[in-house]
């Protein structure tokens, strides 16, 4: 190698740099609220999609079972979400949102609606959709559960939030 030429960075490499400054942000923004990325994450996913076990939001948030119904206990312990008995299997807890958790996860949404917008100002809207696809195929090509990958596909993209259009984080568009 020579001395002008710099090495290129591994794929790899910038993810985890991306997603350990991303972090780091949205724990900041979301302190004063009093809640965790994780928790941010779980209201998020129980907006998209309400009526889930705790199996199934650890699942979308990228957490263990075991991690998630802790959260969820701490969640219902604080009045921002109600779990419900499964019709069907009553050992089952379907877990939804309170009035009380989404006034949070919108003032949340608020004070985390720059963050993202921040990180992909300087890529266009083609840009942004080119790394969407992208990051999606290299999701399924590491064998993601295929559950994982249609909860990612059922998730509001970001092109078709507000926020992307400076308006604010969206919730019109429901997981079916």
């Amino acid at each position: 190698m020579t001395a002008s030429r710099r090495p290129v960075a591994r794929i790899g490499y910038l993810v985890k740099w991306v997603e350990r400054g991303l972090r780091a942000q949205l724990d900041a923004a979301l302190a004063p609220h009093g809640l965790t990325t994780p928790e941010y994450t779980a209201l998020t996913v129980l907006r998209q999609r309400e009526g889930l076990s705790s199996a199934q939001l650890a699942r979308r948030t990228l957490v263990t079972a075991q991690a998630m119904n802790q959260l969820v206990i701490s969640l219902e312990q604080r009045r921002l979400v109600v779990r419900t008995a499964d019709l069907a299997n009553a050992r089952i807890q379907r877990a939804s949102l309170t009035a009380k958790g989404q006034r949070l996860l919108d003032a949340c949404d608020e004070a985390t609606a720059s963050i993202e917008t921040r990180m992909l100002a300087g890529l266009s809207r083609s840009e942004v959709e080119t790394m969407r696809s992208g990051l999606e195929s290299c999701v399924a090509s590491l064998g993601e559960p295929t559950e994982l990958a249609a909860a990612f596909a059922a998730d509001v993209s970001w092109s078709e939030s507000r926020a992307f259009r400076g308006e604010g984080a969206s919730n019109e568009r429901k997981d079916r």
